[in-house]
């Protein structure tokens, strides 16, 4: 199998704190420059974030609504007919992305969009920017999503949920500050956690995995593992949580995801919350790791909803069945080049009603 080329980000600092240093990482402005800072929005009320930050009156910052719903294409269209006409058509230096995985994501997509002609929605598929974005740095404060370390910027569209999945979707620099994880509440930790645990296994357990991203997805698994069964140190599950994005980098996600996203689509569940109610109904393709996922469940007195596609109609059931149907990479992934034989459109369907 022939693998593509392997791009990490280039510049990262570690550690408690390092969000203080973030200047360091950004290019220096000269006159009428600026930058564009992209903050989830539950920092708006919250100061752990901003008194860290050296904003001056021509920076644009934008608290994305990551609490209501995953980013649409919709949005990052209107985000980049804001700044052009807000700037005269001038392009920000950089776009700093602070927050969870949707919050990163609608940075990264910023950043690609502002460079590239068009809707976002021509974009959301591999490798289709033809041009490199804004230079960008990452700062998650939730763990697990790994977006820091990933090359897609996953959007909503009208009718399906997709990423911009490309070189230029990746951050130049990022900080992984612990201290930025401590007030996650503990049922966001869970799932967003298990997004990271998810990506491992279905890395680890793919047809496209490699020496390489098989290291990094066993010691991902391993710290992740131990934060939700031994210890739950921070520093632990950032590391996890980078880790794991980076070996879907050179490898690719599984099953889990590819019907996560029909979740998504129709029933509006955030990203790590459609993995967990996914994931817990397929050990027939994940086995152990599914009953250490139950297990941990119960550890965290974490409830998951049942009977989740019972309200959906047969329209609704078939639009998630296509949506998972578009998932080729993933399902290449997980079942190989004949994944069309055993993952059929009825097996998919049986799937969701059993969620």
């Amino acid at each position: 199998m022939k693998f593509r080329i392997f791009k990490q980000v280039p510049k990262l600092i570690f550690g408690e704190n390092s969000i203080e240093r973030l200047d360091e990482l950004l290019p220096e402005k000269k006159e009428n420059d600026y930058y564009i800072y992209v903050i989830d929005d539950y920092f708006q009320t919250e100061s752990l974030i901003i008194n860290f930050l050296n904003i001056d009156k021509n920076d644009h910052l934008i608290y994305f609504p990551a609490t209501k719903k995953e980013p649409t294409t919709d949005q990052i269209d209107d985000y980049k007919k804001m700044i052009l006409k807000k700037y005269s058509n001038k392009l920000p230096i950089s776009v700093i992305g602070i927050g969870g995985g949707s919050s990163m994501d609608v940075a990264k997509a910023i950043s690609v969009m502002l460079c590239n002609d068009g809707s976002s929605r021509e974009y959301q598929g591999w490798d289709l920017p033809k041009n490199e974005g804004i230079y960008k740095v990452g700062i998650p404060t939730i763990a697990g999503s790994g977006s820091e370390a990933s090359r897609t910027a996953v959007l909503m569209g009208k009718d399906r949920k997709f990423g911009i999945n490309s070189d230029y979707s990746m951050f130049n620099a990022i900080i992984l500050d612990s201290n930025l994880i401590k007030s996650v509440p503990k049922d966001q930790r869970f799932y967003s956690g298990m997004d990271c645990y998810i990506h491992c296994v279905e890395s680890l357990e793919g047809t496209m995995i490699n020496e390489l991203s098989k290291g990094i997805a066993d010691k991902a698994l391993s710290l992740c593992t131990d934060v939700f069964t031994k210890n739950s140190k921070n520093d632990m599950l950032i590391t996890a949580s980078y880790l794991g994005g980076v070996s879907i980098v050179n490898s690719e996600v599984g099953i889990c995801h590819a019907l996560s996203y029909g979740l998504s689509l129709e029933l509006d569940y955030r990203h790590g919350y459609a993995n967990c109610i996914v994931f817990n109904v397929l050990h027939e393709y994940y086995g152990e790791h599914v009953n250490l996922f139950k297990k941990m469940l119960l550890d965290h007195d974490i409830t998951l909803p049942t009977n989740v596609c019972s309200s959906l109609d047969d329209v609704a059931i078939e639009r998630m069945v296509d949506m998972t149907l578009l998932m080729d990479r993933p399902l290449t992934n997980a079942l190989g080049d004949n994944w069309r034989e055993i993952l059929t459109r009825d097996k998919i369907r049986d799937l969701y009603l059993a969620m």
